[in-house]
């Protein structure tokens, strides 16, 4: 077993004002993105100019927040929104989620796409290879604050949670910023390197970021106020990343037929 490093949530206090390593980790998500997206943007041929990538991460930025706020109140916590429509707007309780986000995401690349006069699923492919690292630093503000812990278990690296009990348990937390971030952003980032068809890079984020999720609820402890939805194991996360799969796929399958960008 491991020994949980007991990090204070809070990374900088000034008076009564508390800097979140969470937060930061948003900033650091965003900011990486941002450094990436104005990198590719000077590759020949780009999409993008990196005074547009600037404007691009802005509307992303916006998308993310809003979709995972309200996307966190409709799937996860839609009967106490119902009781008091407020808890949308009461962030500081804390909860986000990514299927929301991207949701968001999605709105706001086609808001852009729309603006430029751009293929929607052509700036989708640009934005995709960027998103892993958000991702991955997410997670790791997650185990900072010790929340969304795996089950317990007696692997050799399980660690125990302070909230979480007495018994060790999965490090999810860990677990998804390997496969959500560091995996995720290789194999995009890789792919995405030569020209594809269009609608490819997006469809291989939407299987891949699908596949890990579903397979990384195994080992997830679900919502206490959601627990299992079906068959002692089926998950909220892995019922939302059903379409995910099922929507890369489609993706995939069209753009083998649509030739390259």
């Amino acid at each position: 077993m491991l020994t949980y490093p007991d990090i204070d949530p809070v990374a900088l206090s000034l008076g009564p004002l508390k800097v979140h390593w969470y937060g930061l980790m948003y900033l650091v998500g965003f900011g990486g993105g941002w450094w990436l997206g104005r990198w590719r943007a000077q590759r020949p041929g780009a999409l993008l100019t990196p005074a547009q990538v600037d404007d691009l991460v802005f509307y992303v930025a916006l998308g993310v927040v809003l979709g995972g706020r309200i996307g966190y109140v409709l799937f996860y916590n839609f009967s106490a929104f119902l009781a008091e429509p407020l808890l949308l707007f009461k962030v500081w309780q804390g909860g986000m989620s990514f299927h929301g986000g991207l949701l968001g995401v999605m709105a706001a690349v086609a808001l852009f796409a729309r603006k430029l006069k751009v293929h929607y699923f052509a700036l989708m492919d640009f934005v995709a290879p960027l998103a892993p690292l958000g991702l991955g630093v997410g997670r790791i503000g997650n185990f900072i604050n010790g929340e969304l812990w795996g089950k317990v278990s007696d692997v050799p690296w399980a660690m125990v949670f302070p909230g979480a009990g007495p018994l060790p348990r999965h490090p999810n937390q860990l677990y998804e910023f390997l496969l959500e971030g560091v995996l995720l952003f290789t194999i995009l980032w890789l792919y995405s390197h030569r020209p594809r068809p269009v609608m490819a890079v997006s469809g291989l984020f939407a299987i891949c970021y699908g596949a890990f999720r579903f397979l990384v609820e195994f080992v997830r402890e679900p919502d206490a106020h959601l627990g299992y939805l079906a068959f002692g194991w089926v998950t909220m996360g892995q019922v939302l990343s059903l379409p995910l799969l099922a929507a890369g796929a489609v993706l995939m399958i069209l753009a083998a037929r649509g030739g390259r960008a």
